[in-house]
């Protein structure tokens, strides 16, 4: 296991509403100083969720860093100190109007450790009860129902690109065809 270096100092260069850009001077275990550029999240959550049989609850969301539409699991940014659950319920609800009865933790990633501390928890949404969508300021979100056979065509094929959804859907995939194995007794 790799030491972890030693910070030397920490500049903070910008602080926004969701992110916070340091630079931190440090030295790694042969002693050598180098500077390490920190994108500092306070993490997210997103959620998968089947409101209908064989379907799962997707968006076409305009990603203005990107600039194009995305598809993508409903997700959001937790307000520092929140729990996840409570996130995940809270962006499922303003995202599609969709509030679920019960949220299971699915996964944790890094979506991307080389520059940003940010920890996603996707969650599994049950017993989905419809509801109006309340959007946030600049937010285009257009809620779709894929078939799941779709969604997961959607990956292979490039129309699905978002690493949060293709980790979620592909993950639930494997654990949903093992845990059938499973019961069959072949796992």
């Amino acid at each position: 296991m790799p030491a972890s270096p030693e910070i030397l100092s920490r500049d903070v260069v910008y602080t926004g509403r969701r992110v916070t850009l340091e630079v931190h001077h440090v030295r790694d275990a042969r002693g050598r100083e180098t500077t390490r550029e920190v994108i500092v999240h306070p993490g997210a959550v997103a959620i998968l969720a089947f409101p209908q049989d064989g379907h799962v609850l997707l968006e076409r969301n305009w990603r203005y860093t990107v600039g194009a539409a995305m598809i993508e699991i409903p997700a959001g940014t937790l307000v520092p100190g929140e729990d996840p659950a409570a996130c995940a319920a809270r962006e499922l609800a303003e995202e599609t109007g969709y509030r679920a009865g019960r949220l299971e933790p699915l996964i944790s990633i890094h979506p991307s450790p080389g520059v940003l501390a940010e920890r996603l928890t996707v969650f599994l949404g049950f017993d989905l009860r419809e509801g109006r969508p309340a959007l946030e300021a600049g937010e285009q979100i257009e809620t779709l129902l894929v078939p799941v056979d779709e969604a997961l065509a959607m990956i292979r094929d490039g129309h699905i690109t978002d690493a949060k959804t293709i980790v979620a859907l592909l993950f639930w995939n494997a654990w949903r065809r093992g845990a059938s194995n499973a019961v069959k007794g072949n796992a």
